[in-house]
């Protein structure tokens, strides 16, 4: 077997990397923010059956939503809303696609961490004259994100390697990238090693910053 690698012409094609790598850590932080935003409330709106339409809505969205590809959801949003007359920027179909995927799984990372903090210490908030709200977002809630970020950690590295595949609703991130500079050197091995290197220190720096926030937090709770 005769392996001839030739990274030349994909470092010649730097610039292009670069500027898709800064379009895929835009349209993953833009994702990022939508998910988590969404998949709070809907974390929240899953925790009381007894508010039943609530309860039914936010678990019909996160069952359909976890049900179907993401691939598919995306050529959706691309390719299905123009039948509609509705007719989309690449970029805002991936954010939309990518976030409400993720807010399907945060909704239940949310969930599960809110059950996990002990009864009794929103029945001690409840006793001091706090509403449920006051409750949920000054004594359960804070502490709850500190049990959020191991998996919410885990969505976002997900997050970044899902983004791959808008390249495929033509948006211009790195895999799109490395597709032009395939087209023009015919060093397909070689970009796609390149490729998997800056997706690789993406998560490696996310994995690392997350340490730290956890690290942060954990340390302001023990202050407090």
């Amino acid at each position: 077997m005769n392996l001839d690698l030739n990274f030349s012409p994909v470092f010649a094609g730097a610039g292009l990397l670069l500027q898709g790598t800064i379009v895929t850590v835009e349209i993953t932080l833009c994702a990022l923010l939508l998910s988590c935003t969404l998949g709070l409330l809907l974390g929240i709106g899953r925790l009381n059956p007894e508010r039943r339409v609530i309860y039914v809505l936010c678990s019909a969205y996160v069952a359909l939503i976890r049900g179907t590809p993401l691939l598919v959801q995306l050529f959706i949003w691309y390719y299905g809303l123009p039948r509609l007359g509705l007719v989309l920027p690449s970029f805002f179909c991936g954010v939309i696609g990518l976030g409400l995927y993720s807010s399907s799984y945060v909704a239940e990372v949310v969930r599960g961490s809110i059950q996990s903090i002990e009864k009794g210490q929103n029945e001690a908030a409840r006793s001091l004259g706090m509403s449920g709200g006051q409750a949920m977002y000054k004594i359960i809630l804070p502490q709850a994100v500190i049990r959020m970020i191991p998996p919410l950690g885990n969505e976002f590295i997900a997050l970044i390697k899902n983004s791959a595949l808008v390249s495929l609703i033509t948006i211009q991130d790195v895999m799109q990238a490395g597709s032009t500079i395939i087209s023009n050197s015919y060093r397909d091995l070689e970009t796609y090693l390149v490729i998997a290197a800056v997706y690789f220190c993406l998560t490696g720096i996310s994995v690392l910053a997350l340490r730290y926030g956890e690290k942060r937090l954990k340390s302001k709770g023990a202050l407090q």
